[in-house]
């Protein structure tokens, strides 16, 4: 039998009028109160739904709880159940996750936690990775000891042909609004079980148990086309630039240590664009490139592969430790 999780939600109020929903998951059995608590952002078009639910195996929250940790996750603005609080509330960007949402968690956390730590580590999964960059590029003095990403872009220096068509127009992109999207998913299931290499340029079904995809659905969200801008703009330019800073210049002066990981056959966010951040950070950059020709990874398989605790969650659990050996 799997070991009892302690699991509390929370609510964060952002100073520009927004309410965020953040998770801490535990495990009281394995917990170890020296460590640093783990906040873990996610990525476009989703919510934290996926990180505390595995088709077979282990959830990554679980993984990492059972490690010792403390697991924090949250739904970015407009994600989930996170909603303004009033008519006023601040714009849904990349700017404003990194500016108002992750530093109202960070805060949040340091003054909930129940570690003894005065700093924290992030994990971002996908565009999560991408607006903990973006967070620690423009904060000064933040209380962060570690990054680990996730399949994260940072310079798209390569752009699957069909992730450019969508977004080959910052007008457009910003004008579509699209409702229903898990509806529509789900009904496209049986069709996409029959098919599953439609599904390639973002998992490998092959390796995923395919039983419980209507479940794994839970974690979509719409699209917001505000953010669907940006990363159209974004791709063009292929620099995040955002008030005139290049995102790809400004992590030069982030010291922190990072951990990347990728998978080896990613469609949505290719390895290269993925390993971008590896020539442009300033501190200290270990790679995990998980995959290979015969068991190959796509984006979703970083999450919710058969083989994802051995191959993903351990090693990232043991990374961790041996940053804590090591200081």
């Amino acid at each position: 039998m799997p070991s009892p999780l302690s699991i509390t939600e929370h609510y964060v109020r952002t100073p520009d009028g927004w309410s965020l929903h953040l998770r801490r998951t535990v495990s009281p059995g394995h917990f170890q109160a020296n460590t640093q608590p783990l906040l873990v952002v996610p990525g476009y078009g989703m919510n934290n739904f996926i990180f505390g639910y595995h088709p077979r195996d282990t959830s990554m929250e679980r993984c990492l709880a059972e490690g010792g940790f403390e697991v924090w996750s949250f739904n970015l603005r407009g994600h989930g159940d996170s909603q303004p609080t009033g008519k006023r509330a601040g714009p849904i960007t990349l700017k404003a996750y990194a500016t108002q949402d992750v530093p109202a968690l960070v805060n949040h956390v340091l003054g909930a936690t129940r570690t003894t730590a005065s700093s924290l580590v992030l994990i971002g999964a996908s565009l999560g990775g991408t607006v903990a960059y973006l967070y620690l590029a423009l904060t000064d003095n933040a209380p962060v000891s570690a990054l680990i990403t996730m399949g994260s872009p940072l310079r798209w220096s390569e752009v699957h042909p069909l992730v450019k068509a969508v977004f080959a127009s910052p007008r457009l992109a910003g004008a579509v609004t699209i409702k229903g999207s898990r509806r529509l998913l789900q009904s496209l299931l049986p069709a996409l079980r029959k098919a599953p290499s439609l599904l390639g340029l973002y998992m490998n079904t092959a390796t995923i148990d395919m039983q419980h995809i209507r479940e794994l659905t839970r974690t979509v969200e719409d699209p917001l086309p505000s953010i669907n801008r940006d990363l159209a703009i974004w791709l063009a330019t292929r620099d995040l630039i955002i008030d005139g800073v290049n995102l790809t210049s400004a992590v030069g002066h982030v010291t922190l240590p990072l951990l990347v990981v990728l998978a080896n056959r990613d469609g949505v966010v290719p390895p290269a664009t993925t390993l971008s951040a590896t020539a442009a950070w300033g501190g200290p950059v270990e790679v995990l490139k998980v995959g290979d020709e015969r068991n190959w990874y796509a984006h979703a398989n970083l999450f919710i592969a058969n083989d994802a605790k051995q191959l993903v969650f351990e090693p990232m659990i043991a990374w961790l430790r041996s940053r804590s050996a090591s200081g």
